[in-house]
């Protein structure tokens, strides 16, 4: 299987359970009734288009290679249990089972999620993302 078909596969699986969660939530909301009120939402004017300058800067930016982790706890031992770890080994995690994932970028934490399986492979759904007013304060 080709890497590009494993990524068909994957947008499909992830759409198609997109899709399932809308229609759960859909199902809730129709039980409510009269309680859903419609929301008023202000229309995007058309913005400037983006100059070649602007373009070539933004390129620059996309192109900055960055490391994304989930972590999944965190525990501080003495190097001397850490020296007598061995196959089969546990080690306690600061995490209840089930809490959501870190997920770091570049070391900073950007968001929470939860680990899902995709056609044998693990990935992780989004289910908290912080602010990016939050992510500057803990920058400081």
């Amino acid at each position: 299987m080709s890497e590009e078909e494993g990524l068909d596969d994957w947008a499909a699986a992830m759409a198609e359970q997109a899709d399932a969660e809308a229609d759960e939530q859909a199902g809730e909301n129709a039980s409510d009734g009269d309680d859903v009120q419609v929301a008023e939402l202000d229309e995007f004017g058309e913005s400037a288009p983006i100059t070649s300058e602007e373009k070539k800067k933004l390129d620059t930016i996309l192109d900055i290679p960055v490391t994304i982790s989930m972590e999944v706890g965190r525990s501080h031992i003495s190097i001397r249990n850490l020296l007598q770890l061995n196959q089969g080994s546990v080690v306690e995690l600061d995490r209840v089972a089930g809490e959501p994932l870190d997920v770091l970028v570049n070391g900073t934490l950007i968001a929470h999620g939860e680990v899902v399986v995709v056609n044998d492979k693990f990935g992780i759904r989004l289910t908290d993302v912080i602010s990016q007013i939050e992510r500057i304060k803990k920058l400081r």
